[in-house]
């Protein structure tokens, strides 16, 4: 009983994804893929037994969709790639290759010689134990059903040791013996089944961790820490830089760790050397707030330089005694204000907008055109022709003409706000899985056993970073668990609805699996660590949010094969402008009055090419969507809402019907005391010492609730109440409690309680249990020496803004249908509230899922995108996964 239960544990992740834990646990992780590749790309993986091999590179200097293009077109023109998938929000460049025909040098060398800095961010490359992982995409999939087919076909196969499909990133791990069966056998057996397989990647999952070292003196000191950490089982490579005192290794997590590495290090050369975690997250994070603080800076310089010129061209000029002092000539028509403008602006031309040069250059280097192109063209058109006409001025007494100093000045600083703009979003979404990741607390209590009988000889507090595999973690109420596992010893309920959007805690007891990241809220647990780093849930999640930020939307899709054409496109639209007001205006084809006094039709001419060729910049084109897609999955993560790409936003206003879970969903979720009425004489504060007392010994959600309420009633008196002492406590599962206190019989519980106890229940009591039902409330009696002395009604109320969403829908013709497991009167009683008029009340969580899939056909949702945060189950629908 206590294994299958373990087998089972994992097998669905309350909202979340879908995933399954065998008793003895893989030592490999599971998590989605960064991207999923297009289909094809498994039918020339390779030749013979080739296997591809993924890697990620971090690319510097990619600015919009032509960018990427380039990256992606010289990363595709060496032989032996199979796909490059690029992505200019994260910088990140994913690659599939052949690594007999190509090597990582050489697709980082393509990437620089683009134009762009390349490093390589992690290597999935294979190993030599006699297991390997295969990790297939499988298209098709529409339901549990179907990956559990995939599943049982793959693990009954000789040589696969173990095999996990999981729906929600439609993937398949399977680790297997390349001796008795080859991949190509697996994709084989896959496609036998009626699905698409594409192969992803082949090779065991290593972890990388740094650690700082301090107390090193030399290069020998080094070389001894190096040495020792060599012993170890399971260290894959060893990678040390003296001048920052750091270690860099990667290693096997299911074999070694780095609390392994600190105890090691510390422990040689005389216990003189100190070791920690290098406190860096990769760099990620870092990149992200420089180039920040970069387009700050760029834009507060650029502005300081700008706005002199704008005053002197748009506004001092209107300011009689102002005017007189700037059109003070110096030479010939050269007068103070052109002067000024031209010194202002030549800084943010040449020194601030340097970079839209380099960028024009490397872009014109290798044989395309990108936005800083059309930025440089543009303003650099304003600029020259504004020294065209100082230089007329300085040399010609009756020259007079405008400059167009502010506008190449402006411009610039425009460009620069949209950068800035645009690299806090893209923050702002890091930010958002930052947030996700924070859950998890940073300190943990770890157990020391006893090898022979379990006993807990002693425990001390680390860093959660520290925890390695088959650890025992203690986990007191109030606290976060700080990594996935199962309980080995205590009983708690734990509030797992950050992970999966379940807000009524969960009872856990022995053999139970816990979520890293939720809280226990009352019970000591040890916790046996089965799940570290990547291979948790928590992990998994946020790998799927990446994964769904990097896919791209079909209206993306189009717009990246628009963004190739856009920049020669408008470069022309530009000059054919430009000429063309110019002809206009020298065959008189349009009213002089439309040329203002200070220009002639050149000038107007000039100005209206400029305005096509700044104005229409890629940007917008080649981020705006996926910015959007990175904003929208971010928040959402944060939200507990699981967005799977930007397909299923872009398919959310087909929606016409959405159906609601009631717990936690339209309700708050949490039982909260709503009436109370005594038949008894007596202070309320008094009674509510009483039942406080019997209720605070229960582990129920709504004992607890009735505690909480009580210590609201007494916090005016007392800053932190104490109750009563309860002597003879007994819990009666499903009815209620019993506990003497102050010598007096006190029960607190449903009716069923009441009259077991042969406790008369008064016609008044009766009226109000009756009342509470209708309303949607639970009824709970309290007696004090076998007579009913009050009622307490206790419901879970609905959310304040419930109501207003629901009327929003309607407003824009959306149906919202209530689907729940509770009774017909709780069920019609929240609707009602909320607004709702269709209900499905007592629908176990495999009956919703049929219910869903019937408003499907009836209502002709081709593409829903039905919102469900249910109990027990997450339905994948065609538009995306909530």
């Amino acid at each position: 009983m206590g294994r299958k239960k373990f087998d089972g544990a994992w097998e669905c992740i309350n909202g979340g994804l879908h995933l399954r834990c065998c008793g003895n646990l893989s030592p490999e992780s599971h998590y989605p893929s960064m991207t999923t590749y297009p289909k094809g790309t498994s039918s020339s993986m390779g030749e013979g037994s080739e296997v591809a091999i993924t890697v990620v590179f971090c690319v510097m200097g990619m600015t919009c969709a032509a960018c990427a293009g380039s990256v992606e077109k010289a990363i595709k023109r060496l032989p032996g790639i199979r796909e490059a998938v690029v992505d200019v929000l994260n910088d990140k460049a994913q690659v599939l290759y052949l690594p007999t025909i190509v090597n990582e040098e050489s697709i980082r060398d393509a990437i620089e010689d683009a134009g762009f800095e390349a490093k390589s961010m992690e290597d999935d490359s294979s190993n030599n134990t006699s297991f390997q992982i295969c990790r297939v995409h499988i298209g098709g999939m529409t339901c549990t059903s179907c990956s559990s087919n995939v599943q049982s076909v793959l693990q009954s196969l000789r040589g696969v040791q173990i095999a996990q499909v999981a729906l929600a990133t439609e993937e398949a791990e399977i680790r297997y013996d390349p001796k008795i069966i080859s991949y190509t056998q697996l994709m084989e057996t896959i496609s036998n089944t009626g699905f698409n397989p594409i192969l992803i990647s082949k090779g065991e999952h290593i972890s990388k961790i740094e650690l700082k070292i301090d107390g090193i003196k030399n290069e020998q000191s080094m070389y001894i820490i190096e040495q020792s950490l060599r012993t170890l089982q399971g260290v894959e490579t060893i990678e040390t830089y003296l001048d920052i005192n750091k270690i860099v290794l990667t290693y096997k997590p299911y074999m070694t760790g780095p609390r392994t590495f600190i105890e090691l290090i510390e422990s040689s050369g005389s216990g003189c050397f100190r070791a920690t975690i290098f406190p860096n997250d990769g760099g990620r994070k870092a990149h992200k707030q420089e180039e920040i603080n970069r387009y700050f800076k760029l834009l507060i310089w650029s502005l300081v330089f700008t706005v002199p010129v704008f005053l002197t061209s748009m506004v001092l000029m209107y300011i009689p005694g102002v005017k007189n002092v700037l059109e003070v000539k110096i030479v010939n028509m050269l007068n103070i204000g052109l002067l000024i403008r031209w010194e202002f602006s030549t800084p943010v031309q040449f020194v601030i907008g340097r970079r839209f040069y380099v960028g024009a250059y490397k872009a014109l280097s290798k044989g395309y055109a990108n936005m800083d192109l059309l930025i440089a063209l543009g303003t650099n058109a304003a600029y020259f022709y504004s020294v065209y006409v100082v230089g007329r001025a300085t040399f010609s007494s009756h020259f007079e003409g405008s400059d167009f100093f502010e506008t190449s000045s402006m411009l610039i600083s425009f460009i620069l706000l949209g950068k800035y703009l645009e690299v806090l979003a893209k923050g702002k979404t890091s930010q958002a899985i930052a947030k996700l990741m924070d859950l998890t607390p940073d300190t943990a209590t770890l157990l020391t056993l006893d090898d022979d009988k379990g006993n807990v000889l002693g425990e001390r507090e680390i860093d959660s970073r520290l925890i390695q595999k088959n650890d025992v973690i203690k986990v007191v109420p109030g606290t976060k668990v700080a990594s996935d596992g199962f309980v080995v010893w205590g009983q708690s309920h734990v509030n797992e609805s950050m992970i999966t959007g379940e807000a009524k805690p969960v009872a856990k007891m022995k053999g139970d699996m816990v979520i890293g990241g939720t809280v226990n809220e009352n019970g000591v647990l040890h916790v046996k660590v089965t799940r570290i780093g990547s291979e948790t849930a928590l992990s998994q999640i946020v790998r799927l949010v990446e994964s769904a930020q990097m896919a791209k939307a079909p209206v993306q899709k189009y717009a990246d094969q628009i963004s190739k054409y856009f920049v020669p496109i408008v470069i022309v639209l530009s000059l054919s402008t430009w000429i063309s007001w110019f002809v206009a205006g020298k065959l008189h084809s349009y009213p002089k009055s439309w040329i203002p006094s200070s220009m002639n039709s050149f000038e107007l001419a000039l100005q209206f090419g400029i305005s096509v060729m700044v104005i229409a910049c890629p940007c917008a084109l080649g981020l705006a969507t996926p910015t959007a897609v990175m904003v929208g999955t971010g928040v959402g993560a944060t939200q507990g809402v699981l967005i799977k790409g930007g397909q299923a936003l872009e398919s959310a206003h087909k929606v016409n019907c959405i159906v609601f879970d009631k717990t936690g969903t339209l309700t708050i979720g949490k039982p909260v005391v709503v009436t109370t009425k005594l038949f008894k004489n007596m202070p309320v504060k008094d009674f509510y010492e009483l039942v406080a007392a019997a209720e605070v010994n229960s582990e129920h959600p709504i004992a607890k609730s009735i505690v909480d309420h009580a210590k609201n009633i007494t916090q005016d008196e007392q800053n932190n109440p104490s109750w009563p002492q309860a002597k003879e406590f007994v819990s009666i599962a499903g009815h209620g409690v019993k506990a003497i206190v102050q010598n007096k019989e006190i029960m607190v519980g449903n009716k069923k309680l009441m009259l077991d106890h042969n406790i008369a229940i008064s016609v008044e009591a009766e009226e109000i249990l009756a009342e509470a039902e209708n309303m949607a409330q639970t009824g709970i009696l309290v007696s004090l020496d076998g007579e009913i002395v009050g009622v307490l009604a206790v419901s879970d109320p609905l959310k304040p803004d419930a109501k207003e969403v629901i009327s929003i829908l309607k407003s824009m013709k959306i149906k919202s249908i209530m689907v729940t497991g509770d009774n017909w009167g709780t069920a019609n009683s929240i609707a009602r509230q909320a607004g709702i008029e269709t209900v499905m009340a007592e629908a176990q969580p495999e009956t919703k899922a049929i219910k869903v899939k019937e408003l499907q056909v009836h209502t002709k949702l081709w593409s829903p995108i039905t919102k469900l945060l249910l109990h027990s189950f997450r339905v994948c629908l065609d538009g995306g996964m909530f």
